[in-house]
């Protein structure tokens, strides 16, 4: 199964959070995502799923 870039082209990162508004990830996990498995893309999506709702304006 291929999970795809989650990016959607926004780019900011929240202060406190240290994640991207736009998906989600931190500079870390924007750098790692073309070497993660997929079994590690699958399960940061998941994770990407909660830390949107904790974001100011989350989904």
């Amino acid at each position: 199964m291929k999970i795809e870039d989650p990016c959607t082209d926004i780019c900011q990162f929240d202060p406190r959070k240290k994640w991207c508004v736009g998906c989600g990830r931190t500079t870390a996990e924007i750098k790692a995502w073309r070497k993660m498995s997929p079994f590690h893309r699958a399960a940061l999506a998941k994770e990407l799923r909660r830390r949107m709702t904790r974001l100011p304006g989350g989904q």
